[in-house]
C-alpha cells in the first residue's frame, strides 16, 4: 500500500473539513461525512421540486448559506446541488418543516437522514466532475442519491433495509432522477456487473473497509467511507497504479453497516 498525500486540491478540501470538524459537532446518525475548485454549476433543469411548487425555497437558499457555504465548501456544482435537491419530501411527511435544520432527522427503521453540512461534505470529497460512475452504500431515504444525482453522470445505491430501498426507489424516480439506480441488498458485495466505480461513498461505518468496493473502485478513483467501530474517523481513499492511498479526514460516529460487515473480524 503506498502512503502519500493526494493532489493539492483534495489536501485543502480534507484540511477544510478537519478544521470545521474541530469547531462543529458531527451530528451524523446514519449517512455520512473536497474539493476547492469551484466547477459551474451542472444542475439538470427540471430536476427536483419546482420552485414554483416549493414552498422551501428559501429555507434551502439559508440552509446553503449558513450551514454549507458558511463552513468552507464553495464547490459551486456541490452548492448548486445542496439547494436544488428537495430534502423535505426525503423526511417524513410531519418533520418537512425541519428539514432545513443543522442537524440530523429520523426516517424510520432505526435510520436517519444526515445533517445537510455532512451531506455536501461528503459529496464534496468525492471531487465530482459530472462525468462518473457512482456506488454508494446505504440509500437511507434517497436524500444522498439524489445529492449524487445532481453531481455525477450514472449513480448506483444499495439499500439493506428493503422498505427503505422501495421508498427511495419510487421517491427517486418521481423527482425524475432517472440517473439514479436502486437496489435492496447487502452492499458489502458492491455491485460487481456495475464496476469499475469512479467514486463509491459509505454512509455507515464498517469495521475495516470491505475489500470487495476496494477492488471495485476505477483506478484514480475515490472513496469516502466512516471506518471503525467504537471509534471512528471518516477516510478518503485514492485508488493508484501503485496502490492505495488512506487520508483521515475527522472523527464521526455513525451506524455501524450492517449484514456481512458486522461478521468480519
Amino acid at each position: 500500500m503506498v502512503q502519500r498525500s493526494l493532489h493539492d486540491g483534495r489536501s485543502r478540501a480534507i484540511q477544510r473539513a478537519a478544521g470545521a470538524g474541530a469547531l462543529l459537532p458531527i451530528l451524523l446518525l446514519l449517512d455520512p461525512l473536497a474539493s476547492a475548485c469551484a466547477r459551474g454549476p451542472r444542475v439538470t433543469p427540471g430536476r427536483g421540486a419546482q420552485a414554483g411548487d416549493d414552498p422551501y425555497v428559501e429555507e434551502r437558499a439559508a440552509m446553503v448559506r449558513s450551514q454549507i457555504r458558511a463552513r468552507g465548501i464553495d464547490d459551486a456544482s456541490v452548492l448548486a446541488a445542496m439547494e436544488t435537491v428537495p430534502r423535505h419530501l426525503f423526511v417524513p411527511a410531519h418533520l418537512a418543516e425541519r428539514a432545513y435544520g443543522d442537524h440530523p432527522l429520523p426516517i424510520g427503521h432505526d435510520q436517519t437522514i444526515s445533517q445537510p453540512y455532512i451531506v455536501a461534505l461528503m459529496s464534496d470529497l468525492l471531487d465530482l466532475d459530472g462525468t462518473e460512475k457512482v456506488l454508494e452504500i446505504g440509500t437511507g431515504s434517497g436524500y444522498q442519491a439524489a445529492v449524487l444525482g445532481e453531481l455525477a453522470h450514472q449513480v448506483y445505491t444499495i439499500e439493506i433495509v428493503e422498505p427503505l430501498a422501495l421508498e427511495a426507489g419510487a421517491r427517486l424516480a418521481e423527482l425524475g432522477y432517472d440517473n439514479v439506480h436502486v437496489r435492496a441488498g447487502d452492499g458489502y458485495r458492491g455491485w460487481p456487473e456495475e464496476a469499475p466505480f469512479d467514486a463509491i461513498m459509505l454512509t455507515a461505518a464498517p469495521p475495516e473497509i470491505p475489500q470487495p468496493l476496494i477492488d471495485q473502485l476505477a483506478v484514480g478513483g475515490i472513496m469516502a467511507a466512516p471506518v471503525g467501530s467504537i471509534e471512528q474517523e471518516l477516510q478518503v481513499l485514492e485508488k493508484t497504479k501503485q496502490g492505495v492511498i488512506r487520508r483521515a479526514v475527522i472523527p464521526v460516529r455513525f451506524v455501524p453497516m450492517t449484514g456481512r460487515a458486522q461478521e468480519t473480524p
